[in-house]
């Protein structure tokens, strides 16, 4: 549960609400038995919010949304195909330079609503895109 000048700090900071939006998610996820391998790994013109892995060694490119609402728009359609390209892109420039190579890996998409009360609403989309 956010207390709410915690909350209020948040909705009057883009970039804080992000960073928390992507601790949210890793936390989410790692409840879910997956482990952090990778944070903000970022090489010119692309980033990867999280890489996870799972207990049978699946690479996960995790992309992170956050957002105060859904109440224009839902935060997994932020995620259009110039985005997906970017991180697929960026992705394979991860492997490449960690010479990772025959692992199954997958895309998910994390979503993190704060809200206007409440806890935030955590959705997880595994397979999301590939």
């Amino acid at each position: 549960m956010l207390l709410p000048w915690v909350r209020k700090k948040l909705l009057n900071a883009p970039a804080q609400l992000g960073h928390w939006g992507q601790n949210q998610a890793e936390r989410f996820l790692k409840r879910r038995g997956l482990r952090t391998i990778a944070r903000n790994w970022a090489v010119q013109g692309g980033e990867l919010d999280l890489v996870m892995a799972d207990a049978d060694g699946m690479l996960i490119f995790v992309e992170v949304k956050t957002r105060q609402s859904e109440d224009f728009i839902p935060a997994l359609a932020a995620v259009n195909r110039e985005k997906k390209q970017k991180i697929i892109r960026t992705a394979k420039r991860f492997l490449r330079h960690f010479k990772i190579s025959g692992r199954p890996l997958r895309f998910d998409v994390v979503t993190v609503v704060i809200g206007p009360s409440g806890p935030p609403d955590i959705r997880h989309y595994p397979n999301a895109f590939c």
